[in-house]
């Protein structure tokens, strides 16, 4: 196995993620697919026209295997004639689609390459090896293979499409447009570009507009699946949550390739959650662990998992946290009924975030709690238990912290009204209480504006700050910084346009002392802001909380509330960004409360 590099880019983000399943994937198309119908036709062609060649039925074998989407025959065949004229650059392409379709994709890069020495005039495979570079991560290298390929093949139809994808992945809006332009002027009839328009909108957190071009992409192709999942997102943002199903359902029904069937599923759980259907919508969820899910996180844990149903009574189960901060968090709502659940005979070990381990070590003093540790490993996130080496014999069952939620959180009713489930350390949340009394005079309020993570369009669901005008206003309140990562803007922001100074703790990283977060909540008289990995801290520690919601927000469960946490208090706008008329309403209460 390759040597794995701990907490790469791409699993550092994870962490910092608030509640992973809020954000559906996008399916652009842009980046194509080597194994889909109209490659293997033109593949299937070539072949045919190699009849003087010996392997010629090796390699009708393999493509015949492929069209079938079973990749394993495919290698195997095209295996058999490499072992026959290991020159021969069909046999390495289609052992290069074979074994992408396997989730091999640095051996599928590598088959690639050799596929392209042997076919240099061969169109689809520069496009692959950049599609592949995208998908592991690598948008920069795959940026200089499109434009590569789009220079030699100016007129391909997805040349301009794959590098405006590579672009939009850069968060480089603007020349991903550019470079869609001339496109849709030489063919507006191509739905792949009007898809691919379309992401590049929702990226940017406009869903109205995105809408528009993924409708005219289905005006183009009525059959086009991924645009209409793709719609069915943005519907999901917008608040239309059946029509997002009836989206979501049309396009599975038109998808055969099992990575974006697995991906819809996703979506689709968070759909499902959101209209109150919340036990299949946790039975779609389990889509995340799907070999074929691109981003699928393996569990380096050989003991056998449980599953729903399995009784639990008198043994040792080990939970593993994954998504992100928020997630663990959350999902932790469950933890005292699975410790019900084994009883005074069974034994919980737990496997956490490493800034989590001592408050969910003192949550759950009954339990084991270490870290868990993340790796890339060929651009796979690979999650281990590395404090149990040489005793992971002792435990019993293992699970993923959010499978376990198809068992204990089903419906609404399976929450219970609890006024805590995490305990912040009571020392600390003295000491706070004291240097609290050294801020400003007022209630004192943390406020919480933003989220770390920018991708995903993720900014849609939080307001700018100048929206925070009429809440900063509010006479009788300390405004305390809870904020993680550099706010210093929009601290410089709120004492120059507003005349509000936003104190901030001293002595404490908001990010990494996370220990000391729950307690300085606990502190605090209020807590007001949007979902990210403080808020859910604060909220599961009973920490009085104003969440500021939005439409199409799965983790209220098809409620008006949080059930997750019963003592928050939830406003919502009337409409996907009309941010104006919730903050006026925050304002109010918030006077009444720093009146009260």
């Amino acid at each position: 196995m390759p040597r794995p590099v701990k907490q790469s880019a791409t699993s550092t983000a994870a962490l910092e993620r608030g509640t992973a399943p809020t954000q559906a994937r996008l399916s652009t198309d842009a980046m194509g697919a080597s194994g889909d119908r109209a490659t293997l036709n033109r593949l299937n062609a070539a072949v045919g026209e190699l009849k003087a060649l010996a392997i010629q039925p090796l390699l009708q074998n393999a493509v015949n295997a492929l069209r079938k989407d079973d990749h394993q025959a495919g290698a195997e065949w095209a295996i058999k004639a490499l072992e026959q004229d290991e020159r021969s650059g069909f046999g390495w392409y289609m052992l290069a689609i074979a074994r992408e379709l396997a989730g091999d994709f640095k051996g599928s890069i590598t088959c690639y390459e050799a596929a392209i020495a042997l076919l240099p005039d061969h169109a689809e495979l520069g496009n692959n090896l950049g599609r592949l570079a995208f998908r592991l991560g690598q948008p920069e290298v795959a940026e200089r293979l499109f434009r590569h390929f789009l220079a030699r093949f100016p007129d391909h139809p997805e040349g301009a499409n794959n590098l405006a994808c590579a672009l939009r992945s850069q968060s480089r809006f603007d020349e991903a447009i550019e470079v869609l332009k001339p496109a849709l002027t030489k063919d507006p009839r191509h739905p792949m570009v009007w898809n691919t328009l379309g992401t590049v909108m929702a990226e940017q957190g406009d869903p109205v507009n995105a809408q528009i071009f993924f409708d005219e992409a289905l005006r183009q192709d009525a059959g086009f699946a991924k645009a209409r999942y793709n719609r069915g997102n943005m519907r999901m943002a917008i608040g239309e949550i059946a029509a997002a199903l009836e989206d979501c359902d049309t396009a599975l029904s038109q998808t055969v390739l099992e990575s974006e069937r697995q991906m819809m599923r996703l979506a689709r759980s968070t759909i499902l959650i959101n209209l109150g259907r919340i036990g299949e919508g946790w039975d779609d969820y389990e889509a995340r662990l799907h070999p074929q899910f691109a981003d699928c996180t393996q569990f380096l844990v050989e003991r056998p998992r449980w599953e729903p149903g399995m009784d639990l009574a008198g043994k040792s189960l080990l939970v593993i946290g994954e998504q992100g901060l928020g997630d663990e968090i959350l999902f932790a709502n469950q933890l005292p009924d699975i410790i019900e659940a084994l009883g005074p005979e069974g034994r919980l070990t737990l496997a956490v975030e490493p800034r989590l381990v001592s408050l969910f070590q003192r949550s759950f003093p009954q339990a084991e709690v270490g870290r868990h540790n993340t790796y890339s490993v060929e651009g796979r996130t690979v999650r281990a238990v590395q404090f149990l080496s040489g005793r992971m014999d002792e435990i019993d069952l293992w699970t993923p912290i959010g499978s376990a939620l198809r068992q204990f959180r089903r419906s609404v009713d399976d929450f219970p009204v609890r006024d805590r489930y995490m305990i912040a350390d009571p020392v600390r949340v003295a000491h706070w209480r004291e240097v609290l009394k050294t801020a400003p005079a007022g209630k004192k309020v943390g406020l919480l504006w933003k989220s770390a993570i920018a991708s995903a369009g993720r900014h849609r669901y939080f307001s700018p700050f100048e929206q925070w005008a009429p809440i900063l206003a509010t006479p009788g309140v300390c405004f305390v910084n809870l904020q993680y990562g550099d706010c210093s803007e929009e601290i410089e922001q709120a004492r120059r346009d507003f005349g509000v100074e936003i104190w901030t703790p001293p002595g404490i990283d908001l990010k990494q002392d996370l220990d000391d977060l729950a307690a300085l909540s606990c502190a605090l008289d209020l807590v007001v802001g949007f979902a990210n990995a403080t808020s859910n801290i604060a909220a599961a520690c009973g920490a009085p909380c104003w969440m500021v919601s939005t439409p199409g927000a799965w983790p209220r469960v098809g409620t008006d509330r949080y059930p997750w946490y019963p003592q928050m208090r939830v406003f919502q706008p009337p409409a996907f960004r009309e941010w104006e008329p919730v903050m006026a309403q925050v304002a109010q209460a918030l006077a009444e409360f720093a009146a009260s």
